[in-house]
């Protein structure tokens, strides 16, 4: 590890900046394959002491009156707004994301869930539940009793953050868990975590008490293991693949820690015979530019009737052919890097293993000669069967696999279901009543009908292995609660 540069960021840890017992590592740009700063490397004992100063102040923040942690939150919202520019060029320098990308989809979107769990602290915690006539028995008098189902922070929250988002899905987990009364922990992702640092920065600014926030970053797993292991750790809120997921759950189901996981996907994208095309083309063809396909609700997987399919290839394949890629700063880029030469050669592999079982490559499956970065090519692979790795395995890139069906919605569904995973799924049909009921079969948490776009109050999650639990809107209220009945004689 590296020592301490003019550019370092220290652990937060009981309201104090700290450093680090393991020294820093760097943060690369990987549209440059430049240095743009040094994280701090926590040690064992360190998270296990952020854990310690979460469960001290948990008592005072949980009574603290909702009101005061909402202004809090808007407060530090108002700091985030202050310091937007500043923000937007570090995500995008650490994540490689695109200018509107940086701007419209993370900073932005991260102030916005600041705002809206502002007002969440707010929303009513208590709901009275219809009275109940008991009869005279062993457990005393006839009567009516009244009950209340009560919501109660759960404790000490670990939030295990993803790289594709270093804005929206820290402040997706840490809003919710302090407007409800936690006190949180934050395992920020190794690739870019010091856009969680800015955040801190902002609530800190912003008056919230020590220990209520802790950040603690590292590049090594021990860190990560010893945020999810902390004895005074009550719930992890994770974000990222399946396969960690797996793990973080066999570690909380041994403490019976709470759980939210939010996990792989390889969203089906139904295309029936009476679809309008380009709509969806134009939908599937997100997979490409949004994070450059470095984002589990991509509708990754297409399932397309036989009657266009030739067509729906021709298309989408056009499409990808006008898509610049490049340094994600040029105003004309539309798809930038992936977040690291390890992962670029992880798609690449998944690309070379489709030729191998018999895809056909349409677009891309080239590394595109663009200078420094870690650029992949806009990927088509047409001619897939459902049975191919490259269709069912999390690719996480600019990758897209076409399959051909026959016959009807049945085999349309059948197909869409036959997956590990069950995140977000989507319909393409001219006919609502039809696309509608489809949506009701799909074993999936989602399901957009003729668009890709997301409600910012319906509840978000997977279905089997793409994750446990909801959050977004007022669901994310809920994931970082307790019930609790009280319950009492009229």
């Amino acid at each position: 590890m590296k020592p301490a540069a003019r550019d370092a960021r220290e652990l937060l840890i009981d309201g104090e900046w700290t450093a680090p017992d393991c020294g820093y590592y760097e943060v690369l740009d990987p549209a440059r394959e430049t240095v743009v700063g040094h994280a701090p490397e926590a040690s064992r004992q360190q998270v296990h002491d952020a854990a310690r100063a979460a469960r001290a102040a948990f008592a005072g923040w949980s009574r603290t009156p909702p009101g005061e942690r909402a202004a809090l939150l808007d407060r530090a919202a108002d700091l985030m707004e202050r310091d937007f520019a500043d923000s937007a060029r570090l995500a995008q320098a650490e994540s490689g994301a695109t200018t509107g990308t940086a701007r419209g989809m993370q900073v932005a979107v991260g102030i916005a869930r600041f705002r809206r769990y502002a007002r969440g602290a707010l929303e009513p915690v208590e709901e009275g539940l219809a009275p109940q006539i008991n009869e005279a028995g062993p457990m005393g008098r006839a009567g009516v009793f009244g009950a209340l189902a009560v919501r109660q922070p759960v404790g000490v929250v670990t939030c295990v953050t993803s790289y594709n988002n270093p804005w929206a899905n820290p402040a997706g987990k840490i809003a919710p868990a302090l407007a409800l009364g936690n006190t949180v922990v934050v395992k920020p992702a190794p690739q870019d975590p010091l856009s969680v640092y800015r955040i801190a920065d902002a609530l800190l600014e912003a008056g919230v008490p020590p220990g209520v926030l802790n950040v603690v970053s590292g590049a090594a797993t021990a860190v990560g293991e010893a945020a999810v292991d902390a004895p005074d750790v009550d719930m992890v809120s994770f974000t990222g693949s399946t396969a960690v997921g797996r793990r973080i759950g066999a570690v909380c189901g041994r403490a019976v820690k709470r759980q939210l996981l939010e996990l792989g996907g390889k969203g089906a994208a139904l295309v029936f015979g009476d679809a309008d095309l380009d709509a969806a083309v134009a939908g599937i063809g997100t997979t490409y530019a949004f994070y450059s396909g470095q984002i589990c609700t991509a509708p990754a997987r297409a399932l397309v009737h036989r009657s266009v399919y030739d067509e729906f290839v021709t298309k989408l394949a056009a499409y990808a052919g006008l898509l610049k890629v490049g340094d994600p700063r040029a105003r004309d880029t539309v798809v930038g890097p992936v977040i690291s030469a390890a992962h670029r050669e992880r798609i690449e592999g998944y690309v070379e293993l489709g030729r191998k079982e018999g895809a056909t490559v349409v677009a891309g499956g080239e590394r595109p000669a663009t200078g420094p970065g870690f650029y992949v090519a806009p990927t088509l692979l047409a001619d897939c069967t459902n049975a191919m790795r490259v269709a069912r395995e999390e690719i996480f890139g600019p990758v897209v696999t076409v399959v051909p069906y026959d016959g009807d919605e049945d085999e349309a569904v059948a197909l869409a279901n036959d997956s590990d995973y069950g995140l977000i799924d989507y319909v393409w049909s001219g006919d609502v009543a039809r696309a509608f009921r489809v949506a009701r079969r799909l074993r999936a948490g989602g399901v957009g009908v003729n668009t890709v776009g997301r409600n910012m109050e319906a509840p978000f999650g997977g279905f089997k292995q793409s994750g446990v639990g909801r959050d977004v809107g007022s669901y994310a209220l809920h994931a970082y609660s307790e019930l609790q009945s009280i319950v009492w004689p009229g």
